[in-house]
């Protein structure tokens, strides 16, 4: 006998995994990883897994796996990436970075706010914002610390060496992630903003939540507390009839 049981009490999809919402402290062990390195985190899949897309100015993607040790669960969340630079804007401005992580958009390093430092500025690629700022919440980084990537050009092209070397170097590193869930059955990462594990400002996350393209597409618990997932229940509209079925002579019926 094979059974893969939860507590009755445990909300499950139909393929038996738990949900959560609200917000978590997670460690990252893994980034982008191979199928044997998914097995040794305890994720089996039955085939290698692409990083490879195509939609539009996204290219590829950054896959980190998470895991909460408060409920025990391993979850991921994708930061779509483009290896062309960012195209400039309606006004002539191009998205900017320097090595604090700092990020703004000007038509050149000059013309950049008094807040942005000059030390090396770049041009950016599709999803490096996201990126920047996971990074910076993992990494604890204060406001005045540097966030720059040495390989960021091998890193759109999706050889992130230099991402797995920080797996190894902030082991014991955590971050505060916001947990949703999609369509009653996928867990989801909200991306507008990532916490530091201290101080918990939740804050923060409502502050990103009420910005104009903060929305998160998927159900959360307004608290914002970590829980198990729960649906809401739907009223049906109408009444379904009742009918009696003939009986039946299949003998496996």
């Amino acid at each position: 006998m094979a059974i893969q049981s939860n507590s009755s009490e445990v909300q499950v999809t139909g393929g038996g995994i738990p949900l959560y919402t609200g917000i978590a402290a997670v460690t990252v062990v893994a980034v982008n990883p191979t199928l044997g390195e998914l097995a040794s985190i305890g994720v089996n899949l039955r085939t290698e897994p692409t990083y490879d897309v195509d939609m539009g100015d996204k290219t590829g993607k950054l896959t980190f796996w998470l895991n909460n040790d408060q409920y025990n669960f391993t979850t991921r969340f994708d930061i779509l990436i483009g290896n062309k630079h960012r195209n400039e804007s309606s006004t002539g401005k191009f998205q900017i970075t320097n090595k604090y992580g700092q990020v703004t958009w000007a038509t050149d390093p000059n013309s950049a706010p008094d807040w942005f430092k000059s030390d090396g500025v770049r041009r950016m690629y599709p999803g490096e914002e996201t990126l920047i700022n996971f990074v910076k919440a993992w990494a604890n980084i204060p406001n005045d610390g540097e966030c720059a990537f040495d390989t960021i050009d091998d890193i759109v092209n999706l050889k992130v060496e230099e991402l797995k070397s920080l797996i190894t170097s902030l082991k014991d590193n955590k971050l505060r992630v916001l947990l949703g869930v999609k369509d009653d059955k996928y867990q989801s990462v909200y991306t507008r903003h990532f916490g530091r594990l201290k101080p918990k400002r939740d804050a923060l996350f409502v502050r990103a939540l009420n910005d104009s393209y903060g929305e998160f597409n998927a159900a959360y618990n307004e608290d914002l507390q970590l829980q198990p997932y729960a649906a809401e229940i739907i009223a049906p509209t109408a009444e379904a009839a009742v009918t009696t079925p003939e009986p039946s002579t299949d003998i496996w019926s």
